[in-house]
């Protein structure tokens, strides 16, 4: 009988993971309902669904980042008493949060083995060179051992991340939007690592936003919407057309870019004007932008895109060139006065840069402009509050809840609340980096509605995105970036998205881009 038992909970198909009524409240806010789900043994499993669906959070409650309010969980066909992570990874299933979980002062191979570090005596084994090589080399990465973690881009800090679980022989392994910072070439090793954990017989839980990685990749889909189970189907019975409409209660057609406002009027003098302006990592750059348009920057990963816009706002200091606010030179830049002139930038980096995670939504969405809601040296709480309330309203944030905490939320609605932030105090020029990085459908397009209301209340937006589609998409006009400088000037209305990556990888004549000027 115990036999017959261990081949039903522990054979190929049989469920390694099996939630049941589960219920998830934050605050007193149900983000989870009645979730029925069974992830398979040997099975790459993908849960799609908008930020604020309740994806994630299925995934940190089956990793056991989170406890459910209500509801069981079964792991191997048990019921454990105890479910956190350190339960979790006692009974093989470990998880890759959103967020990175680095510890930056530590090396790769100390990151990777934290907390299963080889020891005799309660001295380090030596072997730990050959055994990061064997990880290395079974999940198709290349990352030397012994630099600090600290010193790799945000890609390379993702694949400890995924080293760290294969360390772990987790028999499951959540994979929480693992991609989001990846090259095309690292997604391809990512999802080749998955086949390998598949063909081991190991599960995998793979949260993403992309619809294409999902479909290509996994064997089962869970749509999720509103923190409710859509369903669950085999990938090869949908489409992208069917799981956005699942997603969203809506067609793929009715999330496309909104349409663009009317070409700013050229006779006004730009809002913002650079010219030959340098500074770490970029050299002489000139562009411009109008009232009311709309002005995308693209580049490959490293090309000098970020550095503009920060040395724009003050946040590097320049070594060369001049920045123009309506006409008049502005020097001797910081954050603080970019503020008091008028410029907003939304950075790449919404927890580490943007959001203040010990802050509620209010704290956080009013704090450019306290001075606002503050009479006699007292903070007005009404007037805040109602402020607060005006922009979750008007960006669709979920929960909407004035003093929710922002460290709950999804990453879309943590997004959509900072550009709020930045737009309280009606700045005249936005800067926006990476603005829908890590956020799923319905959340992009609100935040792409965003940026054309700016544009059509007559400010000038800047636009930096690695989505040559969402660059084309939304500019009126767009900058090549390439080796930190400005490589050309395209019209997106006459230029597709193969001829924009052609000139970005240098594949045909630079000048024909170049001619395509404003």
């Amino acid at each position: 009988m115990a036999q017959d038992r261990d081949n039903v909970t522990r054979g190929p198909g049989a469920p390694a993971v099996r939630l049941v009524g589960i219920r998830k409240a934050f605050g007193g806010v149900d983000v989870l309902r009645n979730v029925d789900l069974v992830f398979r043994q040997g099975d790459i499993h993908g849960i799609v669904g908008e930020n604020g669906a309740g994806k994630s959070t299925v995934g940190k409650i089956a990793g056991g980042y989170y406890s459910a309010s209500d509801g069981s969980l079964e792991v191997f066909g048990e019921r454990p008493a105890v479910w956190d992570p350190v339960a979790a990874l006692s009974r093989g299933v470990a998880i890759m949060h959103q967020e990175l979980q680095i510890v930056p002062h530590l090396t790769v191979a100390q990151n990777v083995f934290l907390g299963i570090e080889h020891t005799f005596g309660g001295f380090l084994r030596r072997n730990e060179a050959a055994r990061f090589a064997a990880i290395a080399h079974s999940c198709g990465f290349d990352l030397d051992p012994d630099v600090p973690a600290h010193r790799l881009s945000v890609a390379d800090q993702q694949k400890i991340e995924i080293m760290r679980a294969v360390a772990r022989e987790a028999r499951v392994v959540v994979m929480d939007e693992p991609t989001a910072s990846l090259t095309a070439n690292e997604i391809a090793r990512l999802h080749a690592t998955m086949r390998r954990l598949r063909a081991m017989g190991r599960t995998v839980i793979y949260v993403s936003h992309f619809l294409e990685d999902i479909l290509e990749t996994c064997d089962r889909i869970t749509i999720m919407r509103d923190g409710a189970v859509v369903r669950t189907s085999d990938a090869r019975d949908e489409t992208k057309a069917t799981l956005v409409s699942g997603m969203l209660g809506r067609s793929a057609a009715e999330v496309a870019y909104p349409p663009r406002p009317e070409t700013a009027d050229r006779a006004a003098p730009p809002f913002l004007k650079v010219v030959g302006l340098s500074a770490p990592g970029i050299r002489d750059i000139a562009l411009q932008i109008y009232p009311g348009e709309i002005v995308g920057l693209a580049g490959l990963v490293g090309s000098g895109r970020t550095e503009i816009a920060r040395a724009i706002f003050g946040a590097d200091r320049a070594t060369g060139g001049q920045v123009f606010l309506r006409g008049r030179p502005y020097d001797a830049r910081s954050p603080e006065r970019s503020v008091l002139r008028g410029i907003a930038m939304v950075p790449e980096d919404r927890r580490k840069q943007g959001l203040t995670m010990t802050q509620p939504v209010r704290g956080n969405m009013t704090l450019l402009g306290l001075s606002r809601f503050v009479r006699l040296g007292l903070l007005r709480r009404a007037p805040e509050v109602a402020e607060t309330r005006r922009l979750i309203g008007h960006f669709g944030i979920h929960p909407a809840q004035v003093d929710g905490d922002i460290s709950t939320y999804s990453g879309g609605n943590q997004q959509k609340a900072l550009i709020g932030k930045w737009i309280l105090n009606d700045p005249d020029v936005v800067i926006l980096d990476e603005p829908t990085r890590g956020v799923d459908l319905g959340a992009r397009r609100r935040i792409h509605d965003a940026v054309t209301e700016l544009a059509r209340a007559g400010k000038a937006v800047l636009v930096i995105s690695s989505d040559i589609d969402e660059v084309l998409g939304l500019s009126h006009r767009a900058y090549l970036v390439r080796r930190g400088r400005i490589a050309g000037e395209v019209r997106p209305d006459h230029t597709d998205k193969d001829r924009v990556l052609r000139h970005l990888f240098q594949t045909e004549d630079t000048s024909d881009a170049e001619r395509e000027t404003a």
